[in-house]
């Protein structure tokens, strides 16, 4: 996109109350495993219902002004079950249970076969995203790394591997999905942040296992969790630096609501930067001139043709009054920057 700091999400738009029990996807954690008690209609009418949702959230995007817009990713139950309960080698029957990134006991998957990628999952989200928009658009697959975190392997026997065998399955989908139309195609990682040592090892080599030889604008976002879940967040990543040496063309971070210190731009200076600058553990929508002052802030340290204004996180658990204020504030902070340095909207 030749548009100076254009503007787009990090992946998740809230799902419609008639789509989803609000309660009992806002009363349980991230889910891992499957998770249909979250959905309200039929099963017979589902899918129509989640065409309908991600028409809403495409409208509401526009509408907004974002400039690169995703599908709100309203087929999901989590940024991450959906795609990793598709991939052979891998079972929720029973589930086991590990210690999540907030300290708690959760279900998560196991490992008890090779990872493969037996079918495309995310394919027709992208065919039918790119019927219902002339926007450039994006998608989102849950990264190597992360998926890796979120299971117990019965198999492999070397965590690694694990993450590597990922990484093939989601390079091959990612493959598929700028077939299908995908302008960007970003990986979500945010065990990355959650551990460090093992991300150290081994995080940007799965990353750029997956990466390798993509057709199309790639991007890895990194952030502290949900802020519906995590309140206090620090200001600085255990892991960030690490991705200047990763194939991604983007990396997304939160820096709003954790008032990120920005100097660690400095240490990316080969990429481009979906900068977070609406605060989504905060009720209050932002105003232009508040997201503008977050923009210039990363001005400070990146120029602005490497930044492109997105929320801190995705927004799957914010009200839908609340989010598309918020997206809509975003654009135009976005294009209050613009015209103070280019004279153009």
């Amino acid at each position: 996109m030749d548009k100076l700091i254009p503007t787009t999400v990090v992946g998740s738009y809230p799902q419609p109350d008639w789509l989803v029990n609000r309660d009992i996807l806002t009363g349980r954690s991230v889910p891992r495993v499957h998770a249909g008690e979250i959905w309200r209609p039929d099963p017979a009418v589902l899918e129509r219902a989640q065409d309908d949702a991600t028409i809403l959230a495409i409208r509401d995007m526009e509408r907004a002004g974002i400039d690169i817009v995703s599908d709100g990713e309203c087929r999901r139950e989590s940024y991450s079950n959906r795609f990793a309960l598709a991939l052979e080698g891998i079972t929720d029957d029973p589930p086991a249970t590990i210690i999540s990134r907030n300290g708690k006991p959760t279900q998560v998957p196991r490992v008890v076969g090779p990872i493969r990628r037996t079918r495309p999952v995310e394919v027709r989200d992208v065919e039918f995203l790119r019927a219902n928009t002339d926007r450039a658009i994006k998608i989102t697959l849950p990264g190597p790394f992360t998926l890796s975190q979120q299971v117990v392997d019965e198999h492999y026997g070397d965590e690694e591997a694990v993450a590597l065998a990922y990484a093939e399955a989601v390079a091959e989908e990612a493959r598929a999905l700028f077939a299908a139309g995908a302008d960007v195609v970003q990986l979500d990682e945010p065990w990355l942040q959650a551990r460090p040592e093992a991300a150290a090892r081994y995080g940007v080599k799965a990353i750029n296992r997956a990466l390798a030889g993509q057709p199309g604008t790639t991007a890895v976002h990194l952030c502290f969790g949900y802020a519906h879940t995590v309140k206090d967040k620090p200001s600085g990543y255990s892991f960030l630096p690490q991705l200047a040496d990763s194939a991604a063309a983007q990396i997304s971070i939160e820096a709003a609501q954790p008032r990120l210190d920005l100097g660690v731009l400095k240490e990316l200076s080969g990429k481009t930067i979906l900068l977070g600058v609406l605060d989504l553990g905060s009720a209050e929508v932002e105003t232009a001139e508040t997201v503008a002052a977050r923009i210039r802030r990363g001005l400070e340290f990146a120029d602005a043709a490497r930044i492109v204004a997105a929320p801190d996180c995705g927004m799957k658990y914010l009200p839908r009054e609340r989010a598309f204020g918020k997206l809509r504030a975003m654009a135009e902070g976005a294009a209050i920057v613009r015209r103070e340095l280019t004279g153009a909207t």
